[in-house]
């Protein structure tokens, strides 16, 4: 006997979720407006998602059965946004489990134009805020002075945690030829040679005084003689909220952000795990002398909040490049952080 999946719903109010002691509520915040990201142009060659069409003849056949035809999904950009929906429902059924708690999903603005910036009707039910910032740079995303004197109104409440995830910025110099360097390093061809990415996110952190800075698209190493990334060079001893534990790797992207520091105070931010880098691959990251770039970082509590605040990449906690027990265990340990 075959089980039915649960009925979807759609374009209906959020269900505050009661508190429960030791269980976490977790929400995802997209920071995107999808109705401007899913009406770009697709003649435009830069800083835009790829249709689903072009997904397909890229990853022929891998699409080519009746439940992604015309028939049954978006064919434009809306179908990519689509797949980076259904990328976190294995996230989400983990970690529902997990706490007795359904992941809450906000876009801040949705598919039928509603516009939900983070006020309390996001804050007043989570305890872990997910933020992924996928809004491309053109599109013009900032967080308000409102959203800001909320969050941090937030974060003074014990127990909570923001995550913050700018993804990459590729393309981001004027010289052409650097762009097709970038372009060739990470080896998407679904990636412009112009990608930016991380308006709301970059906004968020400079109000909150995050002092961290989202750059290039960076392809990880592979360990060798495998198709499996390369272990994460983990500082596991300064890892109070137990996020590695029996986390080896993350997940592989071919364009991944480095989280550059924009400080030297090692006291507000701690660097918990390295990338190794694709170093077959020339890219000006590596020309400069780097073979790794930061990819999970975390600032404990301090005087002015009680919350932790967690960096790491969005595509973490997708499943469209693929997904692995590490992973899992990564999802797990932040589900059931302390």
């Amino acid at each position: 006997m075959s089980t039915l999946t649960p009925a979807r719903t759609y374009n209906q109010n959020h269900i505050p979720r009661k508190y429960t002691s030791g269980k976490r509520r977790l929400s995802i915040y997209w920071t995107w407006s999808y109705p401007w990201e899913s009406q770009r142009d697709p003649a435009a060659m830069e800083n835009r998602f790829s249709t689903m069409t072009e997904v397909r003849n890229v990853l022929w056949p891998n699409y080519e059965t009746p439940e992604w035809s015309a028939a049954q999904f978006l064919q434009g950009i809306a179908g990519t946004l689509e797949l980076f929906h259904r990328s976190t429902l294995s996230f989400q059924q983990i970690t529902g489990e997990a706490t007795g708690h359904p992941v809450a999903v906000f876009q801040r603005i949705d598919q039928a134009g509603f516009k939900l910036p983070i006020d309390e009707r996001v804050l007043a039910d989570t305890d872990t805020l997910m933020v992924f910032g996928l809004d491309h740079l053109l599109s013009e995303q900032e967080a308000a002075a409102e959203e800001v004197a909320a969050i941090r109104e937030w974060l003074k409440r014990e127990g909570t945690c923001l995550l913050l995830a700018p993804h990459h910025d590729v393309g981001f110099a004027d010289d052409l030829k650097q762009r097709q360097m970038e372009y060739l390093h990470h080896g998407d061809a679904l990636v412009p040679r112009q990608q930016r990415f991380g308006q709301y996110t970059r906004s968020l952190m400079k109000a909150l005084d995050v002092p961290v800075h989202n750059r290039w698209g960076l392809r990880p190493a592979l360990a060798k003689g495998t198709n499996e990334i390369a272990p994460l060079t983990a500082f596991r001893d300064i890892d109070k909220l137990g996020l590695l534990k029996n986390v080896p790797t993350l997940n592989f992207h071919p364009h991944l952000p480095h989280y550059e520091l924009t400080t030297k105070d090692t006291k507000s931010v701690h660097l918990l795990a390295r990338q190794p880098i694709d170093s077959d691959r020339p890219h000006p990251f590596t020309a400069a002398g780097n073979t790794e770039f930061n990819c999970l970082l975390w600032m404990s509590p301090n005087q002015q909040r009680a919350g932790d605040i967690v960096l790491v990449d969005s595509t973490n906690f997708t499943t469209l490049f693929g997904g692995t027990d590490s992973l899992a265990n990564f999802w797990r340990n932040l589900a059931l952080m302390k």
